[in-house]
């Protein structure tokens, strides 16, 4: 008489399945990623090793979430050193005229100049053009004067929206300013906005 099968299978794997610690030792980010790129050239020539890559993934994630500083966690952001003040480059750009001011960390002016200082009058003071030429001159002018080698960091404050904004940031993006946008560090608005107060002027018919 036959007997029936043994259905003790599944006690094994559940008492298998119990929590233990890791017996791999913690690794390295560095190492990780190397690991990343060891597990691509693998799947590449063996397809036997279908899971290295997301084994891999997971183990950095893991890393992350115990390396990342939360508000639950001991490790609190106030703990890391605060990043140094950097130096400001302050556009503002109006329908009728652009200034650019670079400032120290504590807020001195370095170089003020604004489009009529580089020959614009009138209303060409407003335009495309000007805001152009006028961060042109103010890239060459921290060349001459040396200021490189004191510009660690770079906060560029923009202000309102004159085609001279517009004209700045392409010369920050071009060759002119090749030398300073790997300084910038932050990129902030600072344009004013009004919440109440008295009632505007009336607006220009034409």
């Amino acid at each position: 008489m036959e007997q029936p099968t043994d259905q003790t299978a599944s006690p094994s794997i559940a008492s298998t399945s119990s929590e233990a610690p890791d017996p791999r030792p913690e690794k390295s980010l560095p190492s990780m990623i190397t690991g990343i790129y060891q597990a691509q050239s693998n799947n590449k020539t063996t397809s036997d090793k279908p899971s290295a890559l997301g084994d891999t993934m997971n183990s950095i994630l893991g890393w992350a979430s115990k390396n990342t500083p939360d508000a639950t966690s001991s490790r609190s952001i106030a703990e890391y050193p605060p990043l140094p003040e950097p130096h400001h480059l302050h556009v503002y750009s109006t329908k009728h005229n652009t200034h650019i001011t670079l400032t120290k960390p504590n807020r001195d002016a370095i170089i003020s100049v604004s489009a009529g200082t580089i020959g614009f009058r009138k209303a060409a003071r407003g335009t495309y053009d000007a805001g152009y030429q006028l961060g042109a001159y103010v890239m060459g002018r921290i060349q001459q004067q040396g200021l490189l080698t004191q510009i660690q960091s770079l906060e560029v404050v923009l202000r309102d929206f004159g085609p001279g904004r517009e004209a700045v940031s392409k010369v920050l993006l071009g060759s002119e300013g090749r030398n300073l946008r790997g300084r910038v560090v932050r990129v902030c608005d600072a344009t004013r906005l009004k919440f109440g107060g008295t009632r505007g002027k009336k607006a220009r018919r034409l």
